[in-house]
């Protein structure tokens, strides 16, 4: 199943390691194996640490970059209450990136009015707010970064 990577928030340290795996597989084309080559570990090895939830922290970094997502570090950070956006360069936000925004914030109190009512989880509510807060303080960086914008080189923002 191919979906959308940008939008996918970890609930824990197992669906992180999955997300990235997943992303690796469906945007890279990397199968386990391929991921477990890149950093110098053994699938054995991941697919043990995507059943549990656990892995060194020292590969944490090795295994990110082999996968092409940082869902584990999101994850980390998110559990210790900090908030993780994409680093903006500073360029004009376009019509497509203000939409979703829009569409961030409107999910975020959507959740919040369904969890008031008893309609969702507390771990739904609270990634959808943590998505429109990341997306709010995406634009404010990005904002403030306009008059001296950098070099976009070789990543997505």
């Amino acid at each position: 199943m191919d979906r959308n990577w940008n939008s996918f928030i970890p609930i824990d340290a197992a669906s992180s390691i999955r997300g990235c795996l997943g992303k690796a597989r469906d945007k890279n084309n990397k199968s386990v194996e391929g991921v477990a080559d890149l950093m110098a570990a053994t699938h054995h090895d991941l697919y043990k640490w995507q059943a549990n939830g656990r892995m060194p922290a020292i590969l944490i970094p090795a295994f990110e970059y082999a996968c092409g997502a940082s869902f584990l570090s999101e994850w980390l950070a998110l559990k210790s209450g900090r908030l993780v956006i994409n680093v903006p360069v500073g360029r004009n936000a376009n019509a497509q990136d203000v939409n979703k925004l829009q569409s961030l914030l409107t999910d975020a109190v959507s959740q919040i009015l369904k969890f008031a009512d008893g309609q969702t989880d507390a771990t739904t509510a609270v990634a959808a707010i943590h998505a429109g807060m990341a997306g709010l303080a995406w634009h404010k960086v990005n904002i403030e970064k306009h008059s001296q914008p950098e070099l976009a080189l070789g990543g997505d923002e």
